[in-house]
């Protein structure tokens, strides 16, 4: 499982024209699904980007979004798997199988909401625009498999 999280001062999901979340001060976390990934990597990347210390205090990165009682918008992203190294037309195939990577990303959402972090997300399989006014900018990767 893939994380790319973007440190934000808001961000939203639209979906045909009516926005179906939004946060304030938080994570914009992409989340791209391959093949064999489970609730395991779910609870690992929770873990890991909810007590990630990327807030800034007295000009040091020393706050979790937990700290700042920030919040996570949580948006699949297939795209994340994929491979641009041959060609011109990039290969999704590491990235999991819709049905696999559906039952994923709803156990990943249940896992997220369920965590002391607010969390809201994107719609599975759906044209989003996302917008973000990334705060930084911040960006980083994260990989459960690593």
């Amino acid at each position: 499982m893939r994380a790319l999280i973007q440190r934000v001062t808001k961000a939203s999901v639209t979906v045909d024209g009516t926005k179906i979340s939004e946060i304030g001060k938080g994570i914009l976390i992409l989340l791209g699904i391959t093949q064999g990934d489970n609730e395991k990597d779910s609870t690992y990347l929770l873990e890991k980007i909810s007590n990630l210390r990327i807030f800034e205090k007295n000009g040091k990165l020393d706050l979790s979004v937990k700290d700042v009682q920030g919040e996570l918008l949580l948006v699949s992203q297939f795209t994340l798997y994929g491979d641009c190294n041959k060609g011109r037309r990039p290969d999704f195939n590491s990235a999991a199988p819709i049905e696999e990577a559906r039952a994923v990303f709803e156990k990943a959402c249940e896992i997220f909401r369920k965590s002391d972090v607010p969390t809201k997300t994107g719609q599975f399989q759906a044209d989003m625009q996302v917008e973000l006014i990334n705060d930084g900018p911040f960006t980083l990767m994260i990989e459960s498999k690593k």
